[in-house]
């Protein structure tokens, strides 16, 4: 069985003491590949090195988080770009709006996003959106564009299922992770009636574990519970949506040639 945690931040600095366990914990437990979503300039060093440690199981996003998104953001955002243009990457993420944090960057975190929607189109690769609170803002956004290269992920969908419908209308995959096994947290009824074909698994390591590790420091073995409860909604086999969810991530990180890779 095999399962892809198409969202975890492996580099992150609460696996310093046991990266590399972590990942042979992930790999026991049937989970093979890792995508990694970009933060900002201070996550990138990280990241490649985790994806240069691993070639065949890490594979790394670039883009500017919404959190991120800063009096500087221009000249954050000029460093994506440069990686952009040196080298391909599966995706631009995480990328959107945060109105959970702070609601008065609101302007410049839609200018951002905008911006690398842009890019992504450009280099014809997927986004992988971050919504907290904002699933509303950025479906207007996407929904204002007329291209069929727009493609991704909602990464943590927590949306209603209207909203599910329109992003999988505009060719969107909803990212379902630990907050489907929370009790209370709805996700569960949303999900019941979307065909499997439109779901990938996530973890989002090192946060937002799920039951029973709820509390806890996430980790990419732990996609296995988040499949578990899939299983258990769908009424459909653990194999099944390994299977399915699997080959959802496939299609949508299937590498494209692009442009030449210069050296670093």
């Amino acid at each position: 069985m095999k399962l892809i945690d198409t969202h975890a931040h492996l580099y992150s600095k609460k696996f310093e003491s046991d990266r590399s366990e972590m990942i042979e914990r992930a790999v026991a437990q049937g989970v093979e590949q890792f995508y990694l979503p970009n933060i900002d300039s201070s996550s990138i060093e990280g990241m490649l090195e985790l994806e240069s440690t691993y070639p065949n199981r890490c594979f790394a996003m670039m883009g500017l988080h919404p959190c991120s998104v800063q009096e500087n953001y221009e000249e954050e955002l000029a460093i994506v770009r440069s990686w952009l243009d040196k080298r391909s990457f599966c995706a631009i993420g995480e990328i959107g709006i945060d109105l959970y944090w702070d609601k008065s960057t609101l302007p410049i975190q839609e200018k951002a996003f905008k911006t690398q929607i842009d890019w992504a189109l450009e280099f014809d690769v997927p986004i992988v959106i971050h919504a907290r609170e904002s699933t509303e803002e950025i479906l207007a956004i996407l929904e204002t564009i007329e291209d069929e290269r727009l493609r991704g992920i909602f990464h943590c969908f927590t949306g209603d299922a209207g909203q599910a419908q329109r992003a999988i209308d505009l060719g969107f995959h909803l990212g379902i992770g630990g907050v489907l096994t929370f009790k209370n947290a709805g996700l569960d009824k949303t999900i019941a009636d979307i065909d499997l074909k439109h779901l990938v698994l996530e973890t989002d390591a090192p946060y937002l574990a799920p039951v029973p590790k709820r509390g806890k420091r996430n980790e990419s073995a732990y996609v296995y519970f988040v499949a578990e409860k899939l299983s258990e909604i769908k009424s459909i086999s653990l194999e099944e949506i390994a299977k399915v969810t699997t080959a959802n991530a496939e299609k949508i990180f299937a590498q494209k040639p692009q442009r030449q890779v210069l050296s670093n």
